[in-house]
This record gives structure tokens, sequence and C-alpha cells, in this order.
């Protein structure tokens, strides 16, 4: 048995929308408006940890459906591939020439440019801008089609034959996006990289031989990207999912749903950039 865990409410008695209760119940201001926010974020917190708990536990001990991940795979990578490739390499384009405009200001010499803006690349950039360009399409997908399943009443269903949402919905979800964002983040890292190079070539005349210069780049930086990758590939399907299935409401609510799961996303890739940087700082320092 999965651990033991808070359920969803019923969708069907989840009442009505906040918009109607508010003309219910009064407006908490002050302090209680503040206390009722930290409540509700911890509420949410617990909820999220039991479902990234649950899902850890399906990945190991849930049924095996290999198709449904490599449904997931191709709907979260392929589909993805296009839109990443597009961002990272303007990405790449801006970053060189905003640098190298910024040094030539100090100093004539810009043959430390590429392997300077190598390391920031592999150590942080494009783990992050990859991680926050997946959260609002992949993390969008996600919630806005549990949610419809959730306001079409398909996911009490697999509640009433006894199959977990958690195990048929995000698991393969969570597996393929760990996969698929390690892949897609190291695509983006070399186009922004090759879009940068062929900028400080064609803006600053700094030639490819001199640009590919990795003397910055260690294991401490390979590490820490790395594991930006996989974090940032675990929080998006869990944060998204949990939006999801927290869907009521009907379309209106779905909607809600979509826009919290690009937010709650989205913040998740900074926070966890923070402390994985932090913890990296101590670790390799």
């Amino acid at each position: 048995m999965p651990p033991s865990h808070p359920s969803f409410p019923d969708r069907a008695s989840a009442g009505p929308p906040s918009s109607e209760l508010r003309d219910v119940a009064p407006e908490l201001s002050g302090v209680a408006a503040l206390g009722g926010a930290a409540l509700s974020l911890l509420a949410s917190a617990r909820e999220l940890y039991s479902v990234f708990v649950r899902t850890l536990y399906y990945c190991a001990k849930g049924r095996r459906e290999p198709g449904a991940v490599l449904v997931q795979m191709y709907e979260i990578g392929n589909k993805s591939l296009f839109f990443l490739t597009v961002v990272m390499g303007f990405i790449g384009m801006i970053m060189v020439f905003q640098a190298g405009q910024q040094a030539k200001r100090v100093i004539p010499d810009l043959t430390m440019l590429g392997a300077t803006y190598l390391e920031l690349l592999v150590r942080d950039l494009a783990a992050s801008i990859g991680a926050l360009m997946l959260a609002t399409r992949v993390g969008a997908g996600i919630a806005a089609e549990i949610g419809s399943m959730v306001v079409t009443e398909q996911v009490d269903a697999l509640r009433m034959c006894a199959a977990d949402p958690i195990d048929y919905l995000i698991k393969p979800r969570f597996i393929a996006s760990l996969l698929m964002t390690t892949c897609l983040i190291v695509w983006s890292a070399a186009v922004a990289f090759t879009t940068g190079m062929v900028t400080a070539y064609s803006m600053f005349g700094v030639s490819p031989e001199t640009f590919i210069n990795v003397s910055l780049v260690d294991a401490g930086d390979l590490a820490t990207g790395l594991a930006k990758c996989v974090a940032y590939g675990a929080a998006i399907p869990v944060v998204s999912g949990h939006s999801g299935l927290s869907t009521f409401g009907g379309s209106e609510g779905v909607g809600w749903a979509t826009t919290r799961a690009v937010v709650n996303s989205s913040l998740a890739v900074i926070v966890l950039n923070m402390l994985i940087s932090a913890a990296a700082f101590l670790i390799f320092r």
C-alpha cells in the first residue's frame, strides 16, 4: 500500500467556487489575511509533498506500462524541441552580445568571453532558462489535461476502479520529464553556445577556436548543472499535476489550474535554483 496521504476533495461536492463564497464569507484583512495565506501555503506544500512521495512510491512499485511513458516522452520532449531551440538560440545571441559590449568597456581583450559564457551556461543559465520555458509549455499542458479529466469526472472513475490517479496520470509524466528535461537542456546548452559563438565572431571578431574554451568548466559545474536538470524535471510534473488534480468549477477552473501550474512551476524552478546553487557553493568551493 502507498504511504498515507491526504486525499483531494470530491469534485462533485467541492461546493461553489471562491468567487461565490466571497459573497457569503467576510473578507479577511490585516493579520487575518496573512495568517490565512500562510495556512493555505502550508496546506499546499503538504499536498505537494504527498504527491511527490506517492509518485516516487509508484515509480518503484506501481504498474508497468512502458507505452505510457513513451507517449509522454514524445509530448514533453519532441514537441518542445523546436520551441526550446528557438528560445535558447536567441538567448545565446543576446547574452554574448550584451556580455561583450559590457566587457569592452573594461578590457579590450575578449579572449575569455567564451570560457566565461560556457561556465555560466553549464552551471546555471541553460538549466534555469530552459526549465522556465518548459514550465510554461509542459506545465500548462499537464495541468490542462488532468484538470479536464477532473471536471469531466474521469479521475473519479479511476478512483471508483481502485486506481490511484497519481499512478496513472502523474507517474508516466514524472518519469518522462526526468529523462527529457535533461536531454532538452543539454541540447539547449549546445544551441545557445553555438549561437553565442557565431555572435562573438560576427560582432567582436572572436574566432571559434578562441571562443571554444573549456578551461573554466570543472566537475563541480557539471554536477551542479546536472542536479538542476534532474530537480527541475521532477518539480514541473509534480507541481503541475497537483494543480490539475485540485481543479474544480468546470472550464473556468481548468483555466485557473493552468495558470496556477505555470506560476507555481516557475516559482519552484527559481527556489530550487537558489537551493542547489547554495548547496553547490558550500560543497565545491
